[in-house]
C-alpha cells in the first residue's frame, strides 16, 4: 500500500503489519528512549480500537485520513522588518505538513492524562478523521493567525 504523500526519509521501511511507511514514521516520532517495540505495540493496539469502533473501516485508511485532516496549509514565521517583528503567513510544504500533523496529534495525546496512550491515540485519531480534537483545533488557530494576518504577507520572502 503506498502512501500519498513523502515521508521524510527515503531510506524509511513501510511497518509490518499494514506496509506504511506513513506508520512507520509515526512510530518512530511516538518512541520514546529507543523503545521502538513499545511504540509499536502502542500504536497497533490504537488501530486495533479504532478497528473495534468502526468495523466497516480499515483502520490504517482512518489513521491516514486523520493525519491528512490535520495537515495545515498556511503557517505564520515571524520575519523582522523595519525594526517590528510580523508575523507573516506563508505556505507549508508537504514534508512540513506531515511533521507538524504527527507532533500536533502526539501532543494532544501526551496532554491528556489518566488514560492508557494507546486508547488516547485511538480517541484522537478518530476525532481527526472527524475533523474535530485537539490536534484540529490547533490546525484550526494556526490558520485563524494566518487569516488575521494576511495583511503582512508581501514580507513574505
Amino acid at each position: 500500500m503506498a502512501d500519498r504523500f513523502t515521508v521524510s526519509r527515503t531510506n524509511l521501511r513501510p511497518d509490518t503489519r499494514y506496509g506504511s511507511k506513513l506508520a512507520s514514521k509515526f512510530i518512530n516520532c511516538l518512541m520514546h528512549d529507543g523503545k521502538k517495540s513499545v511504540a509499536q505495540s502502542v500504536f497497533y493496539s490504537a488501530l486495533d480500537m479504532i478497528a473495534e469502533k468502526l468495523p466497516d473501516r480499515n483502520p490504517i485508511e482512518v489513521f491516514t485520513a486523520a493525519v491528512d485532516n490535520c495537515r495545515p496549509g498556511i503557517e505564520v514565521r515571524s520575519k523582522r522588518v523595519g525594526g517590528a517583528n510580523y508575523q507573516v503567513p506563508t505556505p507549508v510544504g508537504p514534508k512540513r505538513q506531515q511533521t507538524l500533523a504527527i507532533r500536533w496529534i502526539l501532543q494532544a495525546c501526551r496532554g491528556k492524562k489518566g488514560r492508557p496512550m494507546d486508547r488516547k491515540l485511538a480517541e484522537e485519531f478518530l476525532a481527526a478523521y472527524r475533523r474535530e480534537g485537539t490536534a484540529m483545533t490547533t490546525r484550526e488557530n494556526v490558520h485563524r493567525m494566518a487569516d488575521a494576518n494576511k495583511a503582512f504577507a508581501h514580507f513574505a520572502w
